[in-house]
């Protein structure tokens, strides 16, 4: 074995090493475009997003791979002196472990997001179920890499379980809305895209579920933050659950000397007539119309109920609906009610 100063004074010894590092990392980008090529058109054929996750997670760790390789190879066939390499195959190692758990990491938390939602009976996953997925692989990759340098785990563990009760004094609340955001995702009972009223006022569509807390988009287009702690206690209202459609009521009002029946059969008939030309107002099941709550301040009072396709659509159902039934009475000749008026007499007693 020759030594470093000799081969330094001699370059053409580094020829070999290099040429090895430099073919293999070429060698890996070529194998990288052919495997995304075939990956892609794969998924073309049958509509799957495997070339998106791949693309998106290994386009750059391959290369770092290529040359970790590549430095490997150039290593085992140099004649630099052993004493000198010493810590090549531990440091490639590590990259080589550290790599491929954040890859493996970044590549967990895509499939999460594409094909969670294709689950049965799932909308949608949250950041928090992403942010798990990648924490359990990183978890894995730590203990391999741990291994490497000879690390026992069983001490860590000893130590953790020791302070980990000073731990969760210190990050009680963090810790409180992590396990009530935990809880919120797999329970079934809020979802992305759910429209929830909180007892506290608070309202909108849930944008995200975090490890912190739980992100609405408001009817003004403004971003509602709520802890999950506080969601997790709170007494809400999903109305998307358990199913999108739901029930409304639009009351109306006419004349107190209108003919009940003639009112109450053109309400009805309005409402399903209006099922085919309203976006979002349901014919099935069939609208109807109730004489309830009756008189009330000169005025017959109807509530007509109807079904609509999503919480989103109420607003213009109602609006549309409204300029229909008022358009259909005054044309049939159904006055609206006169508002109540109340006359002050006012007597002045004579000088």
């Amino acid at each position: 074995m020759r030594p470093l100063h000799e081969m330094l004074e001699d370059p053409f010894q580094l020829l070999v090493p290099l040429a090895l590092l430099a073919a293999t990392v070429v060698a890996g980008l070529v194998i990288r475009a052919l495997l995304f090529r075939i990956v892609s058109q794969w998924a073309a054929r049958t509509e799957s997003k495997l070339d998106l996750l791949l693309a998106e997670s290994l386009r750059g760790p391959v290369i770092l791979w290529s040359i970790i390789l590549g430095l490997h190879l150039a290593t085992q066939n140099s004649e630099i002196p052993r004493i000198y390499l010493r810590y090549v195959p531990r440091t490639l190692a590590v990259l080589w472990i550290a790599s491929l758990t954040m890859a493996m990491s970044r590549l967990a938390g895509s499939a999460v997001h594409f094909y969670g939602s294709r689950v049965a009976g799932a909308r949608s996953v949250t950041s928090l179920t992403q942010k798990l997925v990648q924490l359990a692989v990183v978890a894995v990759g730590l203990g391999v890499l741990l291994r490497v340098f000879d690390v026992s785990l069983t001490p860590i563990l000893t130590t953790l379980g020791v302070g980990g009760l000073a731990v969760a004094l210190a990050l009680q609340d963090t810790l409180s809305n992590l396990f009530a955001g935990f809880y919120v995702s797999i329970s079934g009972l809020v979802h992305i895209g759910d429209y929830i009223k909180l007892n506290t006022g608070e309202e909108g569509y849930v944008a995200d579920i975090n490890w912190r807390c739980t992100t609405m988009k408001g009817s003004s287009n403004n971003l509602v933050v709520v802890p999950n702690s506080k969601l997790g206690q709170a007494i809400y209202t999903n109305y998307n659950l358990p199913e999108n459609r739901m029930l409304l009521s639009l009351p109306f009002s006419v004349a107190i000397d209108a003919d009940i029946d003639r009112a109450q059969q053109i309400l009805q008939h309005e409402t399903i007539a209006a099922a085919d030309d309203v976006e979002g107002l349901l014919s099935d099941p069939p609208p109807y119309v109730l004489f309830n709550p009756g008189p009330r301040d000169a005025a017959l009072v109807f509530n007509v109920f109807f079904s609509i396709g999503e919480f989103g659509k109420q607003d213009l159902v109602q609006s549309e609906l409204r300029k229909r039934i008022f358009k259909r009475l005054r044309a049939e000749g159904i006055a609206a009610p006169l508002p109540p008026r109340t006359i002050l007499y006012e007597q002045k007693n004579p000088a």
